[in-house]
């Protein structure tokens, strides 16, 4: 298939429309994991409209810091993938998060003040069965597809297991369960904020753990990038601006100032404790453990699935998105298994679109 890196990119577009949709306010949302949630929101964008049968709506999953608005994160799903005139797309930001629906930052009913550190275990089947609610208050009993990156991956594989009669197909790019790599990377983030002391236990207000918060990002965005593009990009260059690391203990190598540009560009626009909230989400996605056993976990999939691995990807590596596909494979799932070849290590299934496109448009079509 010839590249589609040439081709014009249309404006994303903006959300048909945007909600709220409360539940929970009589009973409480029983959780995975033995806690619970009262009065609980959840942000929802829609792009385009449902059909009269209301089987064209693609549910897009979120990765850890990306919100219900699809067209800000991931725009270029729209430019060829789901143009709205054949799909409904729907985005729904996750429990535990800081875009609208209910997390740490959120007041907790039962006391009248912020979740903060309180905020309770989050399990990627809560947020899914929280989905489905959603989707029923929406009238929507099917999706055309579910499609996701890392931790919307997850999403979406969980939405294949736990309601099997309710999703067509579902795409995971760059997911499995963590590795050891990955759960002690996730443990060293969430050690930045907390020995930050700014961070108070978790109840911070206005003096927020910034330097805690922008450790962690620079840290993730290692795990985002491959050493591969690192060489590439910055090489041993020294920083344009400040003095030389060289002669000066106060200077920095050029990766070392694109590190903290990240984390610093990362500091306005999320919060500490859903950043903890939302790894540790990401550290207990085990679907085998689960439930048992792999066939257990897997053969509850009616839908059919596509799952990419990403070449240079080590914070989920490709080896592992494969065996996953195997063991879905041998219980009997309809799984096939792709492989994205890019230098941009994790985060090539936003960095590098049309690598991608081709890998997922046959599937979508």
């Amino acid at each position: 298939m010839a590249s589609l890196s040439s081709a014009p990119v249309k404006r994303p577009p903006c959300p048909t429309y945007t909600g709220d949709f409360v539940f929970a306010r009589q009973q409480p949302f029983a959780l995975e994991a033995g806690g619970q949630l009262r009065d609980v929101t959840l942000r929802y964008a829609m792009y385009g409209t449902p059909n009269a049968a209301r089987d064209n709506v693609v549910f897009v999953c979120h990765a850890l810091s990306g919100s219900a608005e699809v067209h800000e994160w991931w725009s270029q799903l729209f430019d060829h993938l789901l143009p709205l005139d054949r799909y409904c797309v729907l985005g729904v930001n996750i429990l535990g998060s800081c875009y609208g629906s209910t997390g740490p930052g959120q007041v907790n009913p039962e006391t009248g003040e912020p979740y903060g550190a309180a905020f309770p275990l989050v399990s990627i089947s809560d947020i899914v069965r929280s989905q489905a609610l959603l989707l029923d208050s929406l009238r929507i009993q099917r999706l055309k597809l579910a499609i996701g990156g890392s931790i919307g991956g997850m999403q979406a594989l969980q939405w294949a297991m736990d309601y099997p009669d309710r999703v067509e197909r579902a795409i995971a790019v760059g997911a499995a369960p963590l590795s050891a790599m990955g759960l002690a990377l996730n443990h060293l983030q969430r050690q930045a904020i907390e020995l930050d002391p700014a961070w108070q236990g978790g109840a911070y207000t206005d003096q927020k753990p910034r330097r805690g918060l922008a450790m962690a990002r620079a840290m993730a965005t290692c795990s985002y990038k491959s050493a591969q593009l690192f060489d590439e990009r910055f090489g041993r260059r020294e920083n344009r601006t400040g003095p030389s690391p060289l002669t000066d203990p106060t200077g920095r190598f050029d990766v070392a100032g694109y590190l903290d540009y990240q984390g610093s560009r990362f500091l306005d626009r999320f919060d500490a404790n859903s950043y903890l909230s939302i790894t540790r989400t990401m550290d207990n996605f085990d679907p085998p453990r689960s439930c048992g056993s792999e066939e257990a976990a897997y053969a509850r999939i009616r839908a059919k699935i596509g799952l990419v691995g990403i070449s240079s990807d080590w914070l989920f590596p490709a080896k592992d998105v494969h065996a996953m596909a195997t063991a879905m494979q041998r219980v009997g799932v309809d799984c096939e298994y792709r492989e994205q070849t890019s230098a941009h290590g994790h985060d090539a299934f936003l960095a590098e679109w049309p690598t991608l496109e081709e890998l997922l448009k046959p599937w979508i079509d």
